[in-house]
């Protein structure tokens, strides 16, 4: 009688555990499949002309590739390109050392057609400069954005941000100032200056009433 009570324990045992892989299994297959509707979402999601919009642009597990001015400028670049063939307005902006901030508005192409042709242009520029200059990181940098293309399957040779670009429109006055300040204090917030205006990639000193520098504005009011 007790042989059999110990038998049926481990039967029991073994179904529970049985269970709770298969429980997992679907957990994972769940999550997984919330994951990829949310970045479809993200892809097909209907933008409207002439609203603002504040989006966020990471670079593949957050590396901090954009630490040096040269590839902060190549996103510059990317802004002005699209500003002049997409006819993007930027209203505001940041760049960190592993993603950027911006507002931005737009009037005939959607806004996700023209953030596709950003990030592919930036990535175009960026593996260009690593692979032409003398950055330290160089071979890391290469093999980790080759990597992760391999991963995702997107891209013809290097992946290098994370997919989506996370819009935000910026309904009313509120969301506004709250974005803006958000946006400028980054800068404040990491440590690298101790006023927004200070941060030269940055759109704080125009609001402050000093000339834009690095790229044209359309100052929100």
């Amino acid at each position: 009688m007790e042989l059999k009570e110990r038998q049926l324990g481990k039967q029991e045992l073994r179904y529970s555990r049985a269970f709770a892989m298969r429980v997992l299994a679907i957990f994972a297959f769940i999550m997984l499949f919330l994951i990829k509707k949310l970045q479809m979402s993200e892809r097909y999601k209907i933008h409207v002309a002439h609203e603002l919009y504040f989006i966020t642009v990471t670079v593949i597990d957050w590396v901090d590739l954009l630490e040096k001015a040269y590839y902060k400028d190549i996103i510059i670049n990317g802004f002005k390109y699209c500003q002049k063939e997409k006819d993007l307005h930027v209203h505001a902006f940041v760049i960190m050392s592993n993603h950027y901030h911006a507002i931005v508005s737009f009037n005939n192409t959607p806004l996700s057609d023209i953030m596709r042709d950003m990030k592919k242009y930036t990535s175009k520029q960026l593996i260009n400069t690593i692979k032409d200059g003398t950055d330290s990181r160089k071979v890391w940098l290469l093999k980790k954005f080759e990597f992760a293309q391999k991963q995702s399957q997107r891209g013809k040779y290097y992946k290098v941000w994370q997919d989506g670009f996370h819009p935000v429109l910026l309904s009313d006055n509120i969301m506004i100032e709250q974005r803006l300040d958000y946006l400028h204090n980054n800068p404040v917030k990491a440590g690298l200056v101790y006023k927004p205006e200070d941060y030269v990639y940055s759109s704080a000193s125009s609001y402050c009433g000093l000339p834009d520098t690095l790229l044209k504005l359309n100052l929100i009011d």
